[in-house]
């Protein structure tokens, strides 16, 4: 296999371990980084990294010259998790011919809220010959794309459900953060209602999996709650008292000529117990799937950025989803 040649958009804590993925994978190049942050441009990739040695690659926050300089085949980008947020930043690389990996949770069904966008974004890639990919744990596999793989030995399937149940304390600080540990619980009701707080992506998960299954929903349903506190939690990010959220209990369901076909159950919360991913399908046959202890999400989520790569490449030119590609799995992986 030719060496692929990377480069790195976005240098925070999943970058940085993406971008170390990348150092450690057999056959790729890690060619450029790109991030906006005053403290890390300028700087050589590996101090940024906290590596004992200089990498020779230099930060940079200006990602269409880097483009243009640099030759590369693919960027894996982690920045943002709305596309309109990163929408510019993708065009920048679709229409320099870079494919592109991204952790954005909306990118994995980007048509749902984004059509307009999707279909632009879609047509440059195709034009510039360009394949751009949203991918990661969750979503992009436990509660969605597992799901598929498995329903393809039944013959049937009437309904699928989803569950996963996440240790927040065993995660990054911006995860934790982001399902409202320590907060109060009138706080975080106030910031769902706003649309600031919740799992990003449930929804784009449901709809991938009801295309992948051909299903038409003419209804669905979602619900986010706080998960609170029964007794003292510590972190090495924060501390939580009694009455205080500990987490999100973030659930979903769709329907099918009001029949309901998926139901999606997520709880991620600091001291959850029995951590697991777990998969039911009702059809013919019937299938239960669990992982105990489930899938290490900021891991599993490099891992799922950096596999998919050699996929993205061998793609056709355009927005894709992970139906549109073969299914994942590691690659050079001895």
């Amino acid at each position: 296999m030719q060496r692929i040649r990377v480069i790195q958009y976005g240098l925070g804590p999943i970058g940085c371990a993406t971008a170390k993925a990348l150092l450690e994978k057999e056959g790729i190049d890690l060619v450029g980084a790109v991030d906006i942050a005053p403290d890390k441009v300028g700087k050589d990739l590996g101090e940024i990294l906290g590596l004992r040695k200089k990498l020779g690659v230099r930060v940079t926050g200006d990602a269409p010259t880097l483009f243009r300089k640099v030759r590369a085949d693919v960027v894996t980008h982690c920045t943002r998790s709305f596309l309109r947020d990163v929408y510019e930043q993708l065009e920048q690389a679709a229409k320099a011919g870079l494919c592109v990996v991204s952790s954005t949770e909306e990118l994995l069904y980007p048509h749902l809220r984004n059509p307009g966008l999707a279909v632009k974004l879609d047509g440059i890639a195709r034009r510039h010959g360009s394949t751009i990919l949203g991918t990661g744990v969750n979503p992009g596999f436990v509660m969605d794309t597992l799901a598929l793989v498995l329903s393809g030995v039944s013959k049937s399937v009437r309904s699928v459900k989803m569950v996963r149940r996440v240790d927040a304390s065993t995660r990054r600080m911006p995860l934790q953060r982001k399902v409202g540990a320590g907060m109060k619980p009138a706080e975080f009701r106030t910031l769902v209602k706003q649309g600031k707080l919740g799992h990003i992506g449930l929804m784009e998960s449901m709809y991938l999996v009801a295309e992948g299954l051909g299903w038409n929903l003419t209804s669905t349903r979602e619900k986010i709650e706080p998960v609170v506190a029964t007794k003292k939690q510590v972190t090495k990010y924060f501390t939580v008292a009694v009455g205080q959220v500990a987490g999100i209990k973030h659930t979903a369901s769709g329907y099918s000529s009001g029949r309901k076909v998926i139901d999606m159950d997520l709880r991620m919360y600091i001291g959850a117990p029995d951590p697991m991913d777990a998969v039911d399908i009702e059809g013919d046959p019937s299938l239960n799937l669990v992982i105990h202890g489930g899938v290490a999400g900021d891991v599993a989520t490099v891992a799922s950025l950096v596999n998919a790569i050699p996929r993205v490449l061998e793609a056709e030119p355009g927005l894709k989803t992970m139906i549109d590609l073969p299914i994942p799995r590691a690659f050079r992986a001895i």
